[in-house]
């Protein structure tokens, strides 16, 4: 089943519940342009920081390959291994970048779609948090114990206290 990464803009002074529709969902999938084109989608996704990093590795790579007399086989297959750890990791770079921009990682949701998918998040009331800071635990008083009756244990679990 899909996992969608669930992002929130930056903005944390207004509820939550009036930027609903500013959340991002990214889907953890396979992403066919970015194992075609690189560091073109890099540049189309505004992923700066990772393109520069990819660029200085994939040069020291060939420069190191180059100076070990390697073949252009070999030099083929890092190059292909290095686009499908790219493409494996596309939603980790783009959730990275979008973090350090600001932005606020509400979790992940699993779900077959994307219309399910936000549907579970605002269900569960997570992306309705207030605005204001981490919410406070409310004060909890005396707790009371409360007995169980014998006949009333429906389940795998005996009665506590009880014989086996």
């Amino acid at each position: 089943m899909p996992a969608f990464v669930v992002l929130e803009p930056p903005g944390h002074h207004r509820p939550a519940s009036e930027h609903g529709d500013g959340f991002t969902f990214f889907r953890e999938k396979f992403s066919l342009g970015a194992f075609l084109f690189g560091p073109l989608w890099m540049a189309w996704q505004r992923l700066w920081i990772v393109l520069i990093i990819y660029l200085v590795a994939v040069g020291f790579t060939e420069y190191g390959l180059h100076a070990f007399g390697i073949g252009w086989i070999v030099l083929t297959v890092v190059f292909a291994l290095i686009q499908l750890l790219i493409v494996l990791e596309a939603t980790a770079l783009l959730r990275w970048t979008r973090v350090r921009s600001g932005w606020h990682d509400c979790g992940t949701v699993i779900a077959d779609d994307l219309e399910t998918a936000e549907r579970r998040f605002f269900d569960s009331g997570a992306g309705l948090r207030p605005a204001s800071g981490p919410v406070a635990a409310p004060a909890q008083g005396p707790t009371a114990q409360v007995g169980l009756s014998g006949p009333e244990i429906v389940g795998l679990f005996p009665e506590p206290g009880g014989g086996r």
